[in-house]
């Protein structure tokens, strides 16, 4: 069942974020999405197995970093296992609790963890968002049938 999941998602497009976490830690996830207007809280997942699993899901904060189409360089190096996410070339910058701000997204919302979910082989972060970085109209970089796409 689980490969026929996986290969039913395909077809549902989501968004391609980087979640990054004091450490410095940083995931590309797709499971990113909006938890609740009232109040406003948003959330991830991230799977038991990724590498940067007990950073992300013990920080007492974090950030989304929504990617721009042309930052699909960027989501790889985030997707890879043991690559050196944090480079002088990935363009980034801690803030006053250590969390990495990756400085080359258009939307940036800085977060404090509120709660989590442990789901099957995910655990769900649940955040409230403390301060919201809109730099640049972008068009959003998407996964869809494998493969990255964006929207005109």
């Amino acid at each position: 069942m689980s490969e026929e999941l996986r290969h039913a998602l395909r077809h549902h497009p989501a968004a391609v974020t980087i979640v990054t976490a004091p450490g410095p830690v940083g995931l590309t996830v797709s499971s990113f999405g909006s938890v609740s207007m009232h109040p406003p809280l948003v959330g991830f997942w991230v799977g038991t197995s990724a590498s940067a699993f007990e950073g992300l899901t013990n920080a007492d904060s974090f950030a989304v970093h929504l990617l721009h189409a042309d930052h699909t360089d960027l989501a790889d190096l985030f997707a890879r296992t043991n690559a050196d996410r944090f480079a002088a070339s990935t363009h980034w910058e801690s803030d006053v609790d250590g969390v990495p701000h990756l400085l080359d997204a258009p939307v940036r919302l800085r977060c404090r963890t509120v709660q989590r979910l442990s789901v099957g082989d995910h655990v769900g972060v649940i955040g409230e968002p403390l301060d919201i970085a809109h730099l640049a109209e972008t068009q959003p970089l998407l996964r869809f049938q494998g493969r990255y796409t964006s929207v005109a």
